[in-house]
């Protein structure tokens, strides 16, 4: 159980830049985790974990959420979004049926905007890396969970279009006939499943759950004992800068410098994790 995870949490365009952040300054302090033997990516994470794990270094990576992100599209994400979000996954069910219910309203969602256009210039790379990342989306018709990995036959673009598809915002991605949702719906980081890993780094833009039993700190858990882990979730420093719109690209840049600040300040925390 020596093998290491990196977790990277959905977060809108604001989580992206906060990630990235957070990795670069791990990194410039000597601990870099973009070298685990598993990236699992969920949503905005699913992003990053397809550009970290492309060879891109984290400076450009960086370097690129410090200019205007013309080529992403901005959207509302407010409170009003948020309750009809939550509002069929509070209705008593089992996880799958809460998620089928949103499901039906994710399929309605619709947008002008080629979102697999948009995801193609964000990442700045189409293939699938030579390392174990995954890629969580839901299944809109069966609420069901699907990783998506270098063995899926699933082009790389759309795994993360359908990561990153968030119901009642962005319309669910069709793969292989299936409409797929966001990954988040099922947990907002999905720690569960990197089970096997013996070190596990969790960055969390989003580290709240609709249940206890998706929660990281749950998830963690359940990934049994011996398991070394760091969770790093925006403090408040960062979460003031990241505002009340994930989806504002305008705040990109201050949420990569916040990153940046919170991954210099855990690198010994987390170094004592990542050390084999």
């Amino acid at each position: 159980m020596d093998s290491s995870a990196l977790v990277l949490g959905g977060g809108g365009v604001t989580g992206i830049a906060w990630e990235i952040g957070v990795l670069l300054g791990l990194a410039r302090e000597g601990v870099d985790v973009t070298d685990a033997d598993v990236v699992l990516g969920t949503s905005a994470g699913s992003a990053v974990g397809a550009q970290v794990t492309s060879g891109r270094p984290l400076e450009d990576l960086y370097g690129g959420q410090l200019e205007a992100l013309d080529a992403e599209v901005g959207a509302e994400f407010g409170m009003s979004t948020m309750i009809r979000m939550v509002a069929p996954m509070i209705i008593p069910g089992s996880p799958r049926t809460k998620r089928r219910r949103l499901g039906r309203v994710a399929r309605r969602t619709r947008s002008d905007v080629d979102r697999p256009a948009v995801i193609r210039r964000r990442l700045g790379v189409e293939d699938w890396p030579d390392r174990d990342l995954r890629i969580t989306a839901i299944d809109t018709v069966t609420g069901a969970l699907k990783v998506f990995d270098r063995d899926s036959g699933v082009d790389l673009v759309a795994a993360v279009s359908a990561s990153c598809a968030v119901p009642l915002v962005w319309p669910p991605v069709v793969i292989d006939g299936v409409p797929y949702m966001d990954g988040g719906m099922r947990s907002t980081t999905n720690t569960d499943l990197v089970s096997g890993a013996g070190r596990v780094v969790v960055l969390a833009p989003l580290p709240r759950s609709m249940s206890k039993a998706q929660s990281v700190s749950a998830q963690l858990e359940r990934l049994g004992p011996g398991v070394r882990s760091h969770v790093i979730a925006p403090d408040k420093q960062s979460l003031a800068v990241i505002g009340g719109n994930m989806l504002d690209p305008t705040r990109a840049p201050e949420s990569a410098e916040q990153g940046l600040r919170q991954g210099t300040a855990a690198a010994d925390r987390v170094r004592a994790v990542w050390a084999p």
